[in-house]
């Protein structure tokens, strides 16, 4: 894994770093991948070759469907799919950890939440509820054999059983194929930690990032991709609307309502990068809370939960944004260079132009 953004001397934003500044800092979230890399050359629909995978969020180490997280999401450009969304939005929970890979696989990604889901609550389907998993996508076709299906059930459960606090970001996961801004996308994390007088909570987002055009690529106010345009004038893969995810996780004790307000606010960070949330992409963010459960048990019959004052939510309105922002450019800053089908190239960010850049215009502090 290549280095994160910090580690240049890039600081964005305002707030005060989580401990490990990824998701994790969350509770007990966890996040697991699977990679799936294999062949070479002119693409065999069916057979390869194959850049694709899979990553989970595991919300707490409990059985999250017996123990649900409040949860919501929102889209600024529904060109994209999220299982589970009429339902949250209905119920404001999620009932499985949540899933990310390529489009055409959230089938088979939804089936591994399903079998994992039932292997550890026998009376699903039976005695109890069904239930529905929660996966989203993006697609990583230019570089993938989308044809294959290649991300099973059983790859699923793997990242399940891999899930750790220690978060891997790049080139892994579903984001192995996934392209942002012409440069090589996929995994970044970041989180923000609030003050004590802001209740010190924390808020954490993890992304797939897999849009855009390198003219639009804005990092830390700066015009990165047309400063590199001048340096680079060679072929470059296509740009286009494309696709991002967002998760947010946060301990604060907000109702699926507020959720939804902080999920809308993964949207400021994406357009800082220089999105427009071009036709064809789908940005979809997905928020849910550490702070307490939802029981699957019907008793106690009346429920008593925390919620925070609205007029409390800007310090964690601004943390999802920031969050979200530095996911992102960390997403860029550790992805590598990917050959893919058909000898389709993506590179990788060039980070010491892009540091020179960044640091010409005032942005490095060391």
């Amino acid at each position: 894994m290549r280095a994160r953004s910090r580690e240049f001397g890039l600081r964005l934003g305002t707030l005060e770093l989580g401990p490990g500044n990824t998701i994790a800092d969350v509770g007990e979230v966890r996040v697991g991948h699977v990679t799936l890399i294999s062949g070479e050359g002119k693409l065999v629909p069916g057979k390869g070759p194959v850049r694709t995978g899979v990553t989970v969020i595991v919300p707490h180490r409990g059985n999250v469907w017996r123990q649900r997280p409040k949860a919501n999401w929102d889209t600024i450009n529904g060109a994209g799919e999220l299982t589970s969304a009429v339902a949250m939005r209905e119920f404001g929970l999620i009932e499985t950890p949540i899933a990310l890979t390529n489009t055409l696989c959230v089938g088979n990604a939804a089936m591994g939440l399903i079998e994992a889901t039932l292997e550890a609550n026998p009376e699903v389907g039976a005695e109890a509820d069904t239930f529905i998993p929660t996966v989203s996508e993006c697609d990583d076709s230019d570089l993938n054999d989308a044809r294959g299906l290649h991300v099973k059930p059983h790859h699923v459960k793997e990242a399940l059983d891999g899930a750790s606090a220690d978060v891997t970001m790049g080139t892994v996961g579903a984001g192995t194929g996934m392209t942002c801004c012409q440069y090589k996308g996929g995994i970044g994390s970041a989180s923000r930690r609030l003050g004590a007088k802001d209740g010190g909570w924390t808020v954490g987002s993890l992304v797939l990032s897999n849009f855009g055009w390198r003219e639009h690529l804005t990092i830390a106010g700066v015009p990165v991709g047309r400063e590199l345009m001048k340096l680079d004038k060679g072929t470059m893969p296509k740009g286009g609307g494309a696709s991002i995810v967002t998760v947010l996780a946060t301990d604060a004790p907000l109702s699926s309502r507020q959720l939804g307000r902080l999920a809308r606010r993964a949207f400021h960070g994406i357009a800082r990068l220089g999105s427009f949330s071009g036709s064809g992409s789908g940005d979809i963010a997905i928020a849910f809370s550490t702070a307490q459960w939802v029981p699957y048990d019907a008793a106690p019959e009346v429920l008593e939960e925390k919620r925070l004052h609205d007029s409390l939510m800007n310090p964690l309105l601004l943390a999802a944004v920031e969050s979200t922002e530095e996911a992102i450019v960390d997403s860029l800053f550790t992805a590598t260079t990917v050959v893919g089908r058909d000898d389709h190239r993506v590179p990788e960010l060039p980070i010491p132009q892009t540091v020179e850049i960044l640091d010409r215009y005032g942005r490095i502090t060391g």
